[in-house]
């Protein structure tokens, strides 16, 4: 299902990282009273008033300074808003309008997209009415809000969800012979679209030494080794500070669409460059969204020697350390050598990701684990786990019930998800285990 995009834009020091941070339920953004402090882009899934929604935190827009660095965040809010389903404008109604929130306000209505206008740090009644003189700036409707304190969050929340496309209905599961869809992403230049094209037969997709040549995901329906994909090529995702031109931005952002929507993601590496913080950051996402996960570590053939070869692999294991679980197959997009090995993978995390244990089974594995290792003793409580069962798929979630669950360290949490894993062949998927409370009286 397509969740909606919201922009919050606003100029700098409007609080619009305040706003942001209270709607996603956390601190995702930095907050000073400094301006500008938001330079590059914050996304967040969030929860807002009964509707999920994809929340983008812009820099402070502000297209009449000379500064270079302020020019390119007016690019990246241009591009924002073009990307997005829905925009929240943020104004500060402790002050009289500005030009920056004069050009802002022309921007939007020349946009054609629906707009929430918010006046911030109205902390008080008096403060308010002070935000009134805002309605100068021809809009129609003003929410005073204090985004710090969250006093008048609720009508502005309600506000912005009637601005929202209805939901879509829930989709059907699909049958498990549907194809699994498949995304290709990665830096740009590490060789996603080499691959496609090699999977594909074609070159649908541009090949080129520079970076940030594809634009557009491309969807394609794939057959390889007697088995069907969908796959999606997807931009190069830089590092936000990196994103420097608007429609390389919109890019990015259909491309972390593209992640929400697959099954299965192919995080394609450099192995010549090594792995980045964004190759880090990418993993991180792709396993925070709950997607299987198959690392690609692409331009292999570009070393000579098998031990160049294994210690290039044994150098993206140490980098990738916080998912070991995710598998490295080492390719080579340009010959040819390990695409095989690498769709066998990814055809077995389309099996794991889709795969249910019965509760009889996990159970008989888990007495056996308790008895060699319960759970140690916290804060002198002696947390005992009753019984485990597996409430969904897609990814595997497991819910055990505990007396105690708050007791249960998370090394012993850690240790439960390793022998899950290891024991029914979770080995491409993120496991999510839940502990929930239950009475030993009311044990099975």
């Amino acid at each position: 299902m397509s969740v909606p995009i919201v922009a919050i834009v606003g100029r700098p020091n409007v609080g619009k990282s305040t706003l942001f941070n209270r709607l996603a339920g956390k601190k995702l953004a930095i907050v000073h009273n400094m301006p500008g402090v938001t330079r590059d882009r914050h996304y967040a899934d969030a929860h807002v008033h009964g509707r999920d929604m994809t929340l983008i935190d812009t820099g402070g827009f502000d297209p009449t300074t000379d500064d270079p660095m302020g020019q390119g965040i007016a690019r990246h809010v241009q591009a924002a808003i073009e990307e997005a389903d829905a925009v929240l404008c943020v104004l500060d109604g402790s002050m009289p309008p500005t030009q920056p929130d004069r050009e802002a306000v022309q921007l939007l209505r020349k946009s054609g997209k629906p707009v929430v206008y918010v006046a911030n740090k109205a902390d008080t009644p008096q403060s308010e009415l002070d935000s009134a003189e805002l309605y100068a700036l021809g809009v129609d409707t003003l929410y005073p809000i204090s985004a710090l304190h969250g006093r008048g969050t609720a009508g502005f929340e309600a506000a912005l969800v009637a601005t929202l496309r209805p939901p879509e209905p829930a989709a059907q599961e699909e049958p498990s012979d549907a194809p699994p869809r498949v995304a290709l992403i990665g830096r740009p230049n590490a060789g996603k679209s080499s691959l496609f094209n090699r999977l594909t037969g074609s070159e649908r997709s541009l090949v080129d030494d520079r970076p940030g040549t594809t634009r557009d995901p491309i969807d394609s329906p794939v057959e390889y080794a007697g088995h069907h994909y969908v796959l999606v090529d997807t931009a190069g995702i830089r590092r936000r500070s990196k994103v420097d031109r608007g429609v390389e931005l919109a890019s990015v952002m259909r491309a972390i669409r593209a992640v929400g929507r697959a099954e299965i993601v192919v995080l394609m590496c450099d192995a010549t460059e090594g792995i980045a913080e964004q190759d880090q950051r990418l993993l991180s996402l792709c396993a925070e969204r709950g997607r299987a996960i198959v690392i690609g570590l692409n331009k292999m053939d570009l070393y000579r020697t098998n031990k160049e070869r294994k210690d290039a692999a044994e150098r993206a294991r140490d980098e990738l350390h916080f998912a070991r679980w995710a598998p490295i197959v080492p390719v080579s997009a340009k010959t040819g050598k390990g695409v095989k090995e690498l769709m066998q993978t990814v055809w077995r995390a389309a099996d794991e990701f889709k795969r249910r244990v019965s509760t009889g089974e996990i159970n008989r594995f888990f007495e056996q684990i308790l008895e060699r290792r319960p759970p140690p003793t916290s804060g002198g409580r002696a947390p005992r786990i009753y019984y485990i069962t597996q409430a969904g798929t897609q990814p595997p979630v497991f819910v055990a019930m505990s007396n105690a669950p708050d007791s249960i360290k998370e090394s012993y949490q850690r240790f439960v998800v390793n022998q899950i894993r290891k024991s029914f062949g979770f080995e491409c998927v993120p496991i999510v285990v839940r502990y929930r409370h239950r009475n030993k009286r009311e044990r099975r």
